[in-house]
């Protein structure tokens, strides 16, 4: 498979059209939950872990879960050499952005740890990352990772150590596709993505995960002095705006 995260990738459309994506497994979010008494979010940069299972971490906190919120890198380099969004101001605005994003979910009072790894080389501290998770997760969590073959290496690695934490704790995980909706040909997903299951978000939470979304502006471009493509353009938020959300495992 060409994993490659350029051009417009696959679209919305493409994935819509998609029998299997539409005939995946419905499960109810609460038995997903399962015995879990926490839900950990994993996430590479501060965004993803949004993006990806916004809805769901709304729904663990209005079923009484503890939620746990792991920002490994602060995504500071994602727009490189760029003179007006410098690594320092992004970790800040970026930071910013992540808190007004829970706000909205209602998930202010969430538990944040924010790892501050170097954005793009999270591959050096893997080792370090699994080790400080296996630290923070008990038996009865519930993870959520980056799928472990999602094509951006941060989200590889961080995948990678969240297996290790999980099989040390002995702690459930499950994995969240981003980049994948990308660049995986929606013909390959379902031997790729086994097993899958899909979990439908009530009107309520889509507006709130759509607002929520809203707030990661250094990403969509809603900013003053982003000259360059942003990180999230339209056609990449069309794929985490729907009404559902799809977990691996």
């Amino acid at each position: 498979m060409n994993r490659q995260i350029a051009g417009g990738g696959v679209t919305e459309a493409q994935w819509s059209a998609s029998p299997w994506l539409q005939t995946l497994p419905v499960g109810s979010p609460a038995a997903s939950f399962g015995t879990a008494r926490r839900l950990v979010v994993v996430s590479p940069h501060p965004d993803d872990e949004v993006l990806a299972c916004g809805g769901l971490m709304a729904l663990a906190h209005q079923k009484g879960l503890g939620l746990v919120v792991v920002s490994v890198t602060d995504g500071e380099a994602c727009y490189p050499d760029h003179p007006a969004w410098t690594p320092e101001r992004l970790r800040a605005a970026r930071a910013a952005e992540l808190d007004e994003a829970l706000r909205c979910l209602g998930l202010a009072s969430a538990e944040r740890l924010s790892w501050h790894i170097d954005d793009g080389a999270v591959t050096a501290s893997e080792t370090w990352i699994a080790e400080q998770l296996a630290d923070v997760l008990q038996a009865d969590d519930l993870v959520l990772a980056p799928w472990r073959f999602d094509g951006h290496p941060d989200h590889e690695a961080v995948a990678r150590a969240c297996v290790q934490a999980c099989a040390t704790r002995g702690a459930a995980l499950k994995e969240y596709p981003v980049w994948g909706w990308h660049w995986l040909d929606p013909q390959v997903a379902p031997t790729a993505w086994v097993p899958a299951t899909r979990y439908v978000l009530d009107d309520a939470i889509v507006a709130r995960k759509r607002d929520a979304i809203r707030q990661f502006v250094s990403q969509t471009g809603a900013v003053e002095g982003l000259d360059c493509d942003p990180i999230l353009p339209a056609t990449v938020l069309q794929r985490f705006e729907r009404n559902y959300e799809v977990l691996i495992g």
